[in-house]
């Protein structure tokens, strides 16, 4: 039984996700994953997203005067929208060695899910369970500085995408 177990996880482990395209050089030679690569991929990815919490952060405080306790609800609110959105993007960024949406893009079941969830996160704060989330609306500027965060979010995990490719493969 245990065989049979560790086979079945081997073989969800090989799997992406079910319902995305796969870039045409991976269907001619599937590549393993290799737990090992995914750690020290990730130590150079991971750490960039704390940068740009960090900014987000500089952000709600500094510009938007989310400094107190009677503020707490805007600082969580745009916190919580940029985390959201950050995250839901990456999944494009790193589920390819190519250029996202201009060289390899996702399967329109996995575009529409990015998208609905990137809506439901901006539209939450506006909406009305907001209260109960502990959400308040957002100032329209603040859009303004979300797109402007999650460019540069964009444009610099690919870089460092593009970089440890180079350096390190992508078997």
């Amino acid at each position: 039984m245990q065989i049979l177990l560790n086979n079945l996880l081997y073989d969800f482990s090989q799997t992406g996700i079910p319902f995305d395209h796969v870039d045409r050089e991976y269907l001619t030679k599937p590549r393993k994953w290799q737990i090992n690569d995914i750690q020290k991929f990730m130590l150079y990815i991971g750490p960039m997203s704390s940068i740009f919490d960090y900014a987000t952060y500089a952000l709600m405080w500094f510009v938007f005067g989310a400094n107190s306790i009677e503020k707490q609800a805007l600082f969580q609110t745009g916190w919580f929208v940029e985390s959201l959105l950050t995250q839901t993007l990456i999944v494009h960024i790193i589920r390819t060695a190519k250029i996202p949406l201009i060289q390899s893009t996702a399967s329109l079941p996995m575009l529409m899910v990015t998208l609905t969830i990137m809506a439901i996160g901006i539209y939450l704060p506006f909406s009305p369970i907001a209260s109960g989330l502990g959400f308040v609306p957002l100032p329209a500027s603040y859009f303004l500085w979300l797109v402007l965060i999650l460019s540069s979010y964009s444009v610099l995990t690919q870089l460092v995408k593009t970089w440890f490719v180079k350096k390190y493969g992508y078997n």
